[in-house]
């Protein structure tokens, strides 16, 4: 595959799929807004806005796909984001759907 074709896809990804990959980030690793900006970046080279996410994480909250906890370190309190059951089955059937497509 080529460079371009890849990067058009990631985009296409992250567009259209953002809570699909949030999901998938805090399933592998729980975590806070920020990092999950600075994964994103690094990763796929995606500058993922605050505006985006923060209210993105609050809906997949609400809906029960995630749950947060405050924890404080070295004097900064950090919202950690976990997946929860209902996530998890959101992925899977996610999963589940793009092999019988492919």
């Amino acid at each position: 595959m080529t460079q371009g074709f890849k990067k058009e896809i990631v985009r296409h990804i992250f567009r259209n799929l953002l809570d699909i990959m949030v999901l998938k980030l805090v399933r592998a690793d729980p975590m806070w807004g920020y990092k999950m900006i600075k994964i994103v970046e690094e990763k796929y080279g995606i500058k993922l806005r605050h505006g985006a996410l923060y209210p993105l994480l609050n809906n997949l909250e609400r809906k029960g796909f995630l749950r947060s906890k405050k924890e404080t370190k070295r004097g900064r309190v950090r919202k950690i984001y976990e997946i929860t059951s209902k996530g998890i089955q959101l992925m899977d059937a996610y999963n589940e759907f793009l092999r019988e497509q492919i």
